[in-house]
């Protein structure tokens, strides 16, 4: 069960000649590719292009029924190896998936791809986020891809672009012989827009077709003496025709004046940004027409030099715009420059951060700064005006509180590590290994768990350096069932058999790969109708070599989760210790079961939802149960008892009725102030009889307890 499910959008893949496509990035990235012969498409989830995947596996009829083979990969080294497919046969293949996290796990396949070259044109669809929300570390492609000789697209963010990209990617891999990315950032994928759609093609030659007539050619099996030949060709052929190819398709783009004493050269994706800032300058219009030269890179590797020195030759200064770190375009321009002898300036990363996303903001404070100090004479006079207010957000800093990421209300795996703390008050502390997943965000209050993070399914891998016997404390390891099919199988788990580690792994399972959007894995309990499911991640390491292993099945259990962690931090038996932790994402599981609940609800059947609530009377006010548990439903409230100071803990009304507060005030032998209570919608006739005889006894009960207080009257005198 994914994030999100486009099966209405997808019908819009069908689409023909002479009719206007309208949707998001995402979607038009799918039409490009059947517009486009595309034989084959690969890939693995993961933000920001994780609904490129949700697309193409809601689309799996469709593209079937063009003779197209689809795949969700096991990894993103996987879904490149898959590539393979067009080295020998002219299939035209794609793989997608996030970067550079994704690129890095995909780099044995993608660097051997590259060295023996393709005959289909093959595409690698990449996403890169440098936001201050982005999931992963903030680096580049663009170095992966100059190490490789990987041609680099950047389209402009809009849809005929996004879908001439994908044309001119395949076309371009083709005539060089070479395998293409083509970079997107979430502001593409989820733009909306629309575009003049084509009729979509059936690849002319398939997967099935290749398989029953197989190919061969020596001289692309990355084998020396074949893999040195491949170098030299990569630098004395292939990359001449890329810059041909280029050159002669005029797939980078100028708009402005021809001429004049500044300029502008940006990435391709960036364009939408520097024309709203041109804009609120007063340089450009909404039609996009501006008063300043601007060269669109939609191809940002490799660089075209005639092109460069052309758009320099009556410049003073140029403005190179690309966001992230290292600023290698910049730096190439300025050789190229150099080289040539040309006399105009380059300005890069002077008027902008060094690093991080080219926000709206960012944008416009670089682009100012840049034309004050070069051009100010071309700018407007409101633009030029001195001390020109700008909106102050540092009060905003101080008013809004801090929302470092954390659980869901209600997910299975806080209870697993408040059960980690109770164990660490009773043995002490352990050196714990994080990993990347929903199960990180234990590193934050209130559990404060976890020292590192290394990789995707690498936690337990992370703490094998702490494999000695002789120490008195076991390392704990923690890994999602996502990473635990991605990589952790063999470079955690087996790793730890094999080097027999006798630290505690504990593997995080809810259901789905539930930190990408929700997909379906191997160990998923749903039934997929095109994949297999229901593999149990605990018959997968018994059947690596895991002696010692515990499977748990409902984690808000919290004593038997604790229970199992102390045993295996303290067991005699040697070898990796695994504890399989399973509930379903919380998430994943109201995504589910609403719908079902509204449709019942409307039918006039009997529902019961289970919510619970904190007793003011019996709450002490100490807070331990929200210390140890951190659900975003647990709060605070203030009685108006005089005699009560301290606020009580409370229960809002996005309680899902886990149970884990509850749980946690067992285990910690805190107070009883939690109690269950069952919400009946249309209850029967027997339902309201019972209400009816509850609420009197109550009322009794609660006459007879008034009379025994003490009642004071009159004032003091």
């Amino acid at each position: 069960m994914a994030e999100r499910s486009f099966a209405k959008e997808v019908l819009h893949l069908k689409t023909g000649k002479g009719e206007t496509f309208r949707g998001e990035g995402i979607l038009a990235i799918t039409k490009a590719l059947l517009e486009n012969g595309v034989g084959y498409v690969a890939g693995y989830q993961g933000a920001p292009i994780s609904h490129l995947m949700d697309v193409l596996a809601d689309a799996q009829d469709i593209l079937s029924d063009m003779g197209v083979h689809f795949e969700a990969s096991a990894s993103e080294a996987t879904a490149a190896a898959t590539l393979a497919a067009s080295v020998h046969y002219p299939i035209r293949g794609a793989v997608t998936f996030k970067s550079t996290v994704g690129t890095n796990v995909a780099s044995d396949a993608l660097a051997n791809l590259s060295s023996g070259g393709v005959t289909g044109g093959a595409l690698v669809i990449v996403g890169e986020d440098y936001g201050e929300g982005s999931s992963i570390m903030q680096e580049r492609s663009h170095a992966f891809a100059m190490k490789s000789q990987i041609w680099l697209l950047d389209p402009r963010p809009n849809l005929p672009s996004i879908v001439k990209a994908v044309g001119d990617g395949f076309e371009l891999s083709e005539a060089t012989n070479s395998p293409v990315m083509l970079q997107v950032r979430i502001r593409s994928c989820h733009l909306l827009g629309e575009f003049e759609a084509k009729d979509n093609v059936r690849p002319t030659m398939t997967v099935k077709d290749a398989l029953e007539h197989p190919k061969r050619d020596i001289e692309r099996i990355v084998l020396p003496p074949a893999s040195f030949l491949h170098e030299q060709e990569k630098i004395s052929k292939r990359r001449p025709a890329a810059i041909d190819y280029i050159r002669s398709n005029k797939l980078n783009e100028h708009f402005g004046p021809a001429g004049g004493k500044v300029g502008i050269i940006c990435q391709g994706g960036m364009y939408n940004g520097v024309m709203r800032a041109l804009k609120r300058l007063g340089l450009a219009s909404l039609h996009g027409d501006c008063d300043i030269p601007l060269h669109v890179l939609n191809v940002t590797y490799p660089l075209v030099d005639d092109e460069l020195l052309a758009f320099a030759k009556d410049k003073e200064c140029i403005l190179v715009i690309e966001e992230g770190y290292p600023a290698y375009i910049e730096q190439e321009i300025r050789a190229i420059l150099h080289k040539a002898g040309a006399r105009c300036a380059v300005e890069g990363k002077g008027p902008f951060p060094e690093a991080g996303e080219l926000t709206g903001p960012v944008m416009y404070s670089g682009i100012s700064t840049f034309m004050t100090q070069f051009a100010g004479d071309l700018l407007p006079a409101v633009a030029r005006a001195p001390n020109r207010p700008e909106q102050d957000t540092s009060k905003l800093a101080k008013t809004v509180p801090a929302r470092p990421p954390s659980f869901c209300i209600g997910c299975p795996e806080r209870p697993i590590f408040a059960a980690t703390k109770l164990v660490e008050q009773e043995l002490g502390e352990h050196h714990i290994a994080s990993d990347i997943g929903c199960h990180l965000f234990s590193i934050n209050a209130p559990f404060d768990i976890g020292a590192t993070t290394m990789g995707y399914g690498l936690g337990p891998a992370s703490a094998s350096a702490f494999n000695d016997k002789k120490a008195e404390r076991r390392s704990i390891s923690f890994l999602g069932d996502g990473g635990f099919w991605h990589n952790g199988l063999v470079s955690s788990v087996g790793n730890a058999v094999f080097n027999d580690n006798d630290g505690v792994i504990v593997v995080v399972d809810n259901y789905y790969s539930a930190a990408t959007g929700g997909q379906d894995i191997l160990s998923s309990r749903a039934n997929n109708k095109s994949k297999s499911t229901q593999h149990t991640i605990k018959k997968a390491v018994e059947g690596v070599g895991v002696k010692w292993v515990r499977q748990i099945d409902h984690t808000y259990d919290v004593n038997k989760m604790r229970a199992s962690l102390k045993e295996a931090l303290t067991t005699k038996v040697k070898g990796p210790k695994v504890i399989v932790a399973s509930s379903e994402c919380m998430l994943n599981r109201q995504r589910r079961e609403k719908p079902l609940k509204r449709a019942a609800v409307a039918e006039g059947k009997r529902l019961t939802r289970t919510r619970f609530g904190v007793d003011e009377d019996v709450c002490t006010g100490d807070h331990a149960c929200i210390r140890l548990s951190g659900c975003p439903s647990l709060s605070l409230k203030t009685l108006d008892d005089p005699l009560r100071d301290d606020p009580v803990a409370s229960i809002d009304q996005h309680c899902v009725g886990c149970g884990n507060c509850g749980e946690v005030a067992d285990a910690a032998i805190l107070c009883p102030s939690f109690y269950q209570a069952d919400l009946i919608q249309n209850p029967t006739r027997w339902d309201r009889l019972f209400s009816k005889w509850r609420n009197r006894l109550i009322t009794k009960l609660q006459t007879r307890r008034e009379k025994k207080q003490l009642v004071f009257s009159g004032g003091l005198s």
